[in-house]
């Protein structure tokens, strides 16, 4: 399994603020269970002589009880509403912009980084780097990050990455990186993350895990003048090829007709295949990490972990800490959020941090497809 980790014995590094927009707009699970299952109904009855025959299996209603029970999700935020809920449409409705217009991930992004740049006491004149990481890109070229850092009015470079929901701990560790180099002071890393629009809302068994968000990290060479800062201690990364997890939408797909439209071009994974190869090498990685480091799990205050099924993130905090974790010490925001890909274990963050005295830690780790799995060492200064 390829691995890359990075020593602790050169310049300093600080996380020293963060942001996060929320969408306006909720949708709970008796909200989306309700126009799932008059999706259903309304399938079952275009097909019923398809479905008498044998020819078709007959699909089957959703539960709210059931979503929250397989995934600790209770609702989610969306960028729009309607048109997931319409059950002759099933998808956002978000109109083209004219290329003159900002995007809506470029609207997203910059809300979230003023408010990251404000609680590190920087500018946007200040940053000398824009990292757009997240799981999917509004378009190819130019990139997200060139379009946000011209909104925000930066200079210095920015380029677009995807890790999946690893993606912003990936990001954290090339910021990490760039100003080690000397290449870069101030980072902006940038997580707008629009799941919904990779979401297949007519399959049971995945409509419901994904929502709509975006996050901001500022990483620099000095801690900020606000005083809310964190050492990056050590970042490691790990990546291991699987199919459990995929999306094939790419610009190749207009090539074969066949495939267009098909379900694999939206998020597709084997869930419980997912959980049983993913939970372990999570562990396992932080576990290792915190041993090159001399650090006891029994020292850690806190796990912001990836939000993306609660059962993992037991799972996962039981086997680094060695018991059962409570929600201060893994605190939970999927239930409200639900999986925002690589935003979660930001958000986690955002919300979760402002009770840390100088000299506690805390694990930043996320893990998704790829497989990926990014682990940040953190401590309060």
């Amino acid at each position: 399994m390829p691995e890359m980790s990075v020593s602790t014995d050169s310049k300093e590094v600080y996380l020293t603020g963060t942001g996060l927009y929320t969408p306006p707009n909720s949708i709970s699970n008796e909200e989306l269970v309700e126009s799932f299952n008059q999706f259903v109904d309304l399938h079952n009855a275009e097909n019923a002589e398809a479905i008498a025959t044998g020819d078709m299996p007959a699909l089957s209603h959703s539960s709210a009880e059931f979503i929250e029970k397989a995934s600790g999700i209770r609702s989610r935020y969306v960028i729009n509403k309607d048109g997931i809920l319409d059950p002759h449409r099933m998808t956002p409705n978000i109109k083209d912009r004219a290329n003159d217009e900002p995007s809506v991930m470029c609207e997203m992004a910059i809300t979230a980084s003023k408010q990251a740049l404000e609680a590190a006491g920087l500018q946007a004149s200040d940053l000398d780097a824009v990292i757009c990481a997240a799981s999917n890109m509004q378009r190819a070229y130019p990139a997200m990050a060139v379009e946000i850092q011209s909104a925000l009015g930066c200079g210095g470079y920015a380029f677009d990455m995807n890790v999946a929901c690893s993606s912003a701990t990936f990001g954290l560790q090339q910021a990490r990186d760039a100003i080690r180099s000397g290449s870069a002071r101030h980072v902006l890393v940038v997580n707008p993350e629009i799941c919904t629009g990779h979401l297949n809302f007519r399959d049971r068994d995945s409509h419901f895990i994904f929502g709509d968000v975006c996050t901001a990290m500022i990483i620099s060479d000095e801690p900020g003048s606000t005083g809310d800062n964190f050492k990056v201690l050590d970042s490691r990364l790990q990546t291991m090829f699987s199919n459990n997890i995929r999306n094939n939408f790419g610009f190749l797909n207009r090539g074969d007709d066949e495939g267009i439209g098909k379900a694999d071009k939206l998020f597709v994974q084997e869930g419980r295949k997912v959980f049983k190869e993913v939970c372990p090498a999570v562990a396992t990685q932080i576990n290792e990490q915190l041993a090159s480091l001399n650090i006891d799990s029994a020292d850690l205050k806190r796990l912001w972990l990836h939000q993306a099924n609660l059962n993992m993130n037991v799972l996962i905090a039981k086997r680094v800490l060695g018991r059962d974790a409570n929600t201060e010490e893994a605190p939970v925001i999927l239930d409200e959020y639900a999986n925002t890909s690589s935003a979660g274990s930001v958000i986690a963050f955002h919300k979760h941090h402002g009770d840390f005295e100088v000299g506690e830690r805390g694990v930043l780790c996320s893990f998704g497809a790829g497989y990926s799995i990014g682990s940040v060492i953190l401590e309060r200064c």
